[in-house]
């Protein structure tokens, strides 16, 4: 049972930056994607940023230009930097790894509020 691990949330003020970090507690191979999604109170999971095996990038509108998203594909980490916080940034942040054979791995989650 491969297990996803996400740190680095928490409280930040608005203007503030973070970086949330995703584990796989062992390796998996044939990788096709990785990435963030969030869900804020009251409304459905939404992409955050991803990045494929090939290094390809994607990010959601509201975050595009301050947030970085990187991998390492030998250590089977993500790394979401976010810049720049905004109240409305406030959510639990899921890491997803989206495998080639057509399996999801998802984390618990993370919240992170962003004070105004």
């Amino acid at each position: 049972q491969v297990q996803l691990v996400e740190s680095g949330g928490g409280l930040v003020q608005a203007g503030g930056s973070l970086n949330l970090s995703c584990a796989a507690s062992r390796v998996i191979f044939s990788i096709r994607a990785m990435g963030w999604y969030r869900q804020a109170p009251g409304k459905q999971r939404e992409l955050v940023a991803s990045i494929t095996s090939g290094g390809n990038t994607n990010y959601a509108d509201s975050v595009k230009g301050r947030s970085t998203i990187s991998r390492d594909n030998a250590k089977n980490t993500v790394v979401l930097q976010m810049n720049s916080l905004k109240p409305e940034d406030t959510a639990v942040y899921y890491c997803n790894i989206r495998a080639s054979y057509g399996v999801d791995y998802w984390g618990k989650g993370t919240l992170v509020t962003v004070s105004s």
